[in-house]
This record gives C-alpha cells, structure tokens and sequence, in this order.
C-alpha cells in the first residue's frame, strides 16, 4: 500500500469517491463518464490530481531551461596561442547545494520538535518548548500543529494553503532567505569563490583576453558574476521548490531539482570525456591523465 502511494500517477487504490489514487487512473476514469473533470484537476484531500501532473512536467521543463543558463567569459591559453574557449558560470552556480542543506536543516528542527515534545511537552504546556514546535496529543503523525516546526514544513496543495495563508507565506520567506544565505556560505567552503577560481585557471595556464595574466585580475573580473549569481540561483531554488510544494508537483520540488542536476553532471561528464578524446591537450585542463 505504502509503495502504490508513492506512484501518485498510477497507484490502483481505489479511494472513498470511487476513484483511484493515482491521478491518471482517475482522469481515464472521469473520461468514461465517471464524474467531473474539474474534480480531477483539483483532487481535495491531499490526493494526487492532474494539475500537479501538469506542472510536474512544467516544473521539469523550467529546472532544464534554467540549468543551461550561464554567462560565458572568454578565455586563452597562454602557451597554446590558437585555443581559446569560454568559461562558463552557471546561473543556478551552486546548483541545488541550499535546497538540499536546507531541507536537512529543517527535517533536524523537526525530528528534535517532536523528540522535545514526547519527552517534556504532550500537554503543549511548556511555553519555550511550544515555540520549538506544538503537536496533537492523540495523532502526533498528523504533523506538527504550531511553532517553528509548523513553520518550516511546506504546505502541500492550495487547501493547506487556502487554510492557513500565513503559514504558506513565512514557510516561502524561511526557505527562500535560508538558501540565498546557504549559496553564499557554499561557494566559501566549497572552493567555488572568486579566488579558488581565478588561481584554478591561472594554474591550468589560463587567462581571459585583453587582461593581464594574473590570479588578482581574473578574481576581479570573476567578482562580478560568482557572488551576484550564487545568490540570483540559491533565490532561484528557492522560490522552485516553494511554488512546486504548494501546487503539490510529484516528487517534491527538491526531488525535480535533484533529478534534473544529476542528469545534467551525467551529460556534462560525457561532454568532458568526449572532448578529452578529441583534444588530448585538454586533459590536464579537465583534470584528465
């Protein structure tokens, strides 16, 4: 049952109303004269409905477009006078990293919620520990009822939403905030700052056109993209994977960012061994051998 769940487009459960789980089960099924098309489109209860099919694959499309997004600066090698090539910085430059740490960050605040509140708090008596999270005491797997841990789980559909549009807005303005912070501490600690770059390609024996071939050059010049657009993506990924959640895509919108990452570095990674294969002097470059 809880496998068949997962599948929102072709579960074969049948459900109170006489449709199935699955969301296209259900539409074959409306089409043959069972019901209302509308009713299927906007399925009520947190059941998986057309519309989240639909911008599933919008959401898809959006995350592609977006991940060839780049600015391209040009770039020379120093001893090799005919290469030249483009450098690119990606719009989404830290890809999904902040959604991904902020996902965690929020699971950790809502596993410890529930831990402080079965220890000290079932009565949802203890003022500090409400404002950690509040849950109800005869169905604590409903989900947290109040507190910061109400707060950072996404409501998943336009009833959740229509219900408590508070909620939907401080949700969207944590996660939105948390990432755009989380890209700037990631290009730092990963050794995607300006400086690591600029020593990178000087190291590699690389230099832009027109520019004087030196680590400080390339850093100032690299200064007016990396930063600007690390936060343009991790705000990016943000508002992504609120807007998928509230309009209740399968998958989560962290799960369409994952998926269409992953399939990128695997094209990206051909493109690379493609290109050491024909210009073996662009081994080193690529860090091939």
């Amino acid at each position: 049952m809880k496998f068949y769940k997962r599948v929102g487009c072709f579960a074969p459960i049948p459900m109170s109303d006489g449709k199935y789980y699955g969301a296209i089960l259900a539409f074959i099924q409306t089409i043959f004269g069972q019901g209302n098309l509308w009713d299927v489109f906007l399925r009520s209860g947190g059941l998986p409905s057309m519309l989240g099919f639909l911008l599933t694959i919008f959401a898809f499309l959006i995350v592609i477009y977006i991940q060839d997004v780049r600015v391209e600066l040009p770039i020379a090698h120093a001893s090799y006078k005919g290469f030249r090539g483009r450098y690119p910085v990606n719009l989404l430059y830290v890809s999904n990293i902040p959604v991904i740490i902020a996902s965690a960050l929020f699971s950790n605040v809502y596993l410890f919620s529930q831990i402080f509140w079965s220890r000290f708090n079932q009565d949802n008596a203890n003022f500090w520990l409400n404002l950690f999270g509040t849950y109800n005491a005869s169905n604590p797997s409903a989900g947290p009822m109040g507190g910061l841990a109400y707060y950072i789980t996404s409501p998943r559909g336009l009833e959740e939403i229509l219900y408590d549009p508070f909620r939907a807005v401080i949700y969207g303005a944590i996660m939105i905030s948390v990432c755009a912070l989380f890209s700037i501490v990631w290009i730092e600690i990963g050794g995607m700052d300006p400086k690591t770059v600029a020593k990178q390609l000087v190291d590699a024996g690389l230099q832009i056109p027109g520019f004087r071939r030196s680590e400080m050059t390339i850093q100032t010049i690299l200064d007016r993209y990396i930063p600007t657009l690390a936060i343009l993506g991790g705000l990016i990924v943000g508002v992504l994977t609120v807007v998928t959640d509230f309009f209740g895509v399968f998958g989560t919108g962290m799960g369409i960012l994952l998926a269409v990452s992953i399939l990128y570095q695997y094209y990206e990674t051909l493109i690379r061994e493609s290109a050491a294969e024909m210009y073996p002097m662009m081994r080193s470059l690529l860090g091939r051998r």
